[in-house]
């Protein structure tokens, strides 16, 4: 079994470092394209068989060191009783969103498993037919990140309705992310026990709060999820656009830190301190670069992360439009220039 992803959250040594993509099971690749052109996007989510077809795909193809499940963070939302749609060109999309005390209602804590029991049979399937090669990852969103699709409707540029409603009502808003984390914890522990030997917890928006505020609002309902899983499987926790708050994650009690490529590994370290194994970080428009470019960038990364573990990812998910044979070219690199001493 190649277990060096989970040896490295464990903090055990390793003969080289591990290495994957976020959205790695995607657009980039025609063997995934040929099989969106014939189902639609949660219909795939929604279809074991699918869902475990595409989340093998970049293992057997691309050679990457762990699995993650191909699913969508916002699927919880839909089982909480929003009603959710992917519109081309628009992406998701929720119809009557929630913007207040009074829409809360609307949604409500449900049965994961008769709601998102089609995630659990996918992970079983997963790891079946994975039968040790690598270990395999389940996923969601932090309450705020989740939070800010719900109450935008969607996709946003300036988060204005999230963000106004937890100024004017926080008491009401904290309610909101109360329900949400209780819905996360239970849909993650259920991941855990289909078989998810890691979970990722991705905090995409959460830069978008300063330090005070994201200590406050944000990191609350974090802490009741990972109360909840800590112990059981690895947790990572990765945030987008976040420098400024590198500080407020020290203390965070998750084994693995993921970061975008805006700071160079060695300085995110010496942020956080050498608690965490981090995750990351490469910019994920260097894999459009010629491959020489790629080599060099991917040398570069590696050795900005030698100050401690480091499990090797791009800052962000593979663009649609990346060369999978650049993709394959990332992943080589990590594996034989990691090897070496």
């Amino acid at each position: 079994m190649n277990d060096l992803f989970l040896r490295v959250c464990r903090g055990e040594s390793v003969e080289r470092l591990p290495v994957w993509m976020m959205r790695q099971a995607g657009r980039y690749m025609s063997e995934y394209r040929a099989i969106r052109e014939k189902h639609g996007f949660l219909t795939m989510c929604k279809t074991p068989e699918l869902a475990a077809e595409v989340t093998l795909q970049p293992v057997e193809l691309v050679g990457v060191d762990a699995a993650i499940l191909f699913a969508d963070i916002l699927l919880p939302l839909e089982a909480m009783g929003a009603e959710l749609k992917f519109v081309q060109g628009d992406g998701p999309v929720f119809p009557q969103p929630i913007r207040s005390t009074a829409d809360l209602g609307r949604v409500r804590v449900p049965d994961v498993e008769a709601t998102l029991g089609y995630v659990y049979d996918a992970l079983r399937l997963i790891r079946k037919e994975l039968d040790g090669r690598v270990p395999l990852l389940g996923f969601g969103g932090t309450p705020w990140t989740l939070a800010t699709y719900l109450v935008e409707g969607g996709t946003s540029k300036s988060f204005g309705h999230v963000l106004g409603w937890s100024y004017a009502d926080p008491k009401g808003f904290a309610k909101l992310l109360d329900l949400l984390a209780e819905t996360s914890a239970l849909y993650l522990e259920g991941q855990i026990d289909a078989g998810a030997q890691a979970i990722q917890l991705f905090d995409t928006w959460g830069g978008l709060l300063d330090r005070r505020r994201w200590r406050e609002i944000a990191l609350p309902p974090v802490l009741k999820i990972v109360e909840r899983l800590r112990g059981k499987v690895p947790l990572v926790y990765y945030i987008r656009d976040a420098a400024h708050l590198l500080p407020e994650l020290r203390e965070l009690p998750v084994e693995v830190l993921s970061v975008d490529w805006r700071m160079p590994l060695d300085e995110v370290r010496s942020a956080v301190g050498g608690r965490f194994v981090l995750q990351g970080n490469l910019d994920p428009t260097v894999l459009l670069a010629p491959p020489e470019t790629i080599v060099e960038k991917t040398r570069e990364l590696i050795e900005a992360g030698r100050g401690g573990a480091h499990v090797v990812n791009l800052g962000h998910g593979i663009l649609p439009t990346t060369d999978p044979d650049h993709a394959r070219l990332f992943v080589k690199t990590v594996q034989e220039i990691s090897a070496t001493p």
